[in-house]
């Protein structure tokens, strides 16, 4: 099959995950000749009501296709995947409504396990539509009543599916503005450091020896006399760089700390890629929890934690400190997992099926 160039273009836009709008256009081709054979099928004229709902179903398909294209400059990345699935939806409904009962009796498990998959156990809907598959099981003949009852619940599950989706679109982009926002803070803090070296230094002062800093060192004699003011060997010993390398090695332990929590955090079958923006969050927050750990150390607010002897020391504290931004970006990562876990698909809660969130069954 010959890739057009509008498909090429058309994939360059591509904002999304290259496989769900795959497979969505896939699955809008077989709807789309489910209906044509529909059309076509022996047994004489259409009626009125059917020809409306194949209209209708025909129209929201190409409104599904037009929307993958994905060339309006204004679409947020992968939000074009959720419109294209829900006009599908609404097709899907429209051949549930048109087709024959008989055909949509041999629906039934899969509209069932689909509705298990997005509805909880007390829903009205959910204990309707098993009853239904269980007399089908049985033998019995689909009527129309049960039909509407099957389009209701699955209407009300694709609803709640989109909600699964946009919570978990939510939460990644939370995640993503607090890590802009902590990136910024970061910076500036950098920037100050390194400007102004000598308002908040980073430095210890042992005794016996004068004043470390992480970059640098001020010896004193012990013996001079006057003694030096504290605040002018801070001075004369801090250094522009002190405030980078203590951000930086933060940053290096936090990325490293992410690498290991990630073994917690599940992948998701949704196009928002949750567990790389909880990844990126902890960076800046290393690179934080860095310097402001070692400002409580300076001004001894943990008993116990004297001042330190050596640079390597305080880059040293540094490590510990930027690896431990994983005792506050753990509450993050246990948010992340409950809202994975309430998306449908490989991602669920223990119990749900392991089936596609993303594409209901035709």
């Amino acid at each position: 099959m010959r890739i057009t160039r509008e498909g090429r273009e058309a994939s360059e836009r591509e904002k999304g995950l290259w496989e769900l709008r795959e497979g969505l256009t896939s699955r809008i081709g077989e709807l789309e000749a489910l209906l044509r054979a529909e059309c076509g099928a022996p047994g004489g004229q259409l009626s009125a009501e059917r020809e409306t709902l194949l209209a209708q179903a025909v129209e929201e398909l190409g409104e599904a296709k037009e929307t993958l294209r994905h060339d309006h400059p204004r679409r947020q990345p992968a939000a074009h995947l959720a419109v294209a699935q829900a006009h599908f939806d609404v097709a899907h409904t429209m051949m549930l409504r048109m087709a024959p009962l008989e055909k949509v009796g041999a629906m039934v498990p899969g509209l069932l396990a689909y509705a298990r998959e997005h509805l909880t156990v007390s829903d009205e809907r959910r204990v309707q539509a098993e009853q239904i598959a269980t007399s089908v099981r049985a033998g019995g003949a689909l009527d129309e009543a049960q039909r509407l009852v099957l389009v209701d619940t699955m209407s009300v599950a694709r609803q709640a599916n989109l909600r699964e989706t946009l919570r978990v679109r939510s939460f990644s982009r939370i995640v993503y503005g607090l890590f802009a926002v902590l990136t910024v803070i970061v910076i500036l803090v950098g920037v100050f450091g390194a400007l102004s070296p000598a308002t908040v230094p980073l430095c210890f002062q042992p005794e016996g020896f004068g004043v470390v800093c992480a970059t640098s060192s001020e010896p004193v004699d012990q013996f001079q006399r006057p003694r030096p003011d504290v605040d002018e060997l801070y001075a004369q010993a801090a250094s522009p760089w002190d405030y980078v390398v203590v951000e930086f090695v933060g940053v290096v332990a936090a990325a490293i700390a992410a690498a290991a929590s990630l073994r917690r955090i599940r992948g998701s079958s949704t196009p928002y890629n949750v567990p790389v923006a909880l990844a990126l969050l902890k960076l800046p927050t290393g690179a934080l929890t860095a310097v402001l750990g070692l400002l409580l150390m300076r001004g001894e607010f943990v008993p116990g934690l004297q001042s330190l002897d050596s640079s390597a020391q305080i880059i040293a504290w540094a490590v510990i400190f930027g690896y431990a931004q994983q005792l506050f970006t753990r509450f993050v990562d246990n948010q992340a997992q409950t809202v994975l876990n309430s998306v449908g698909g490989p991602s669920a809660t223990p119990g749900k099926p392991a089936r596609d969130p993303q594409i209901p069954p035709v």
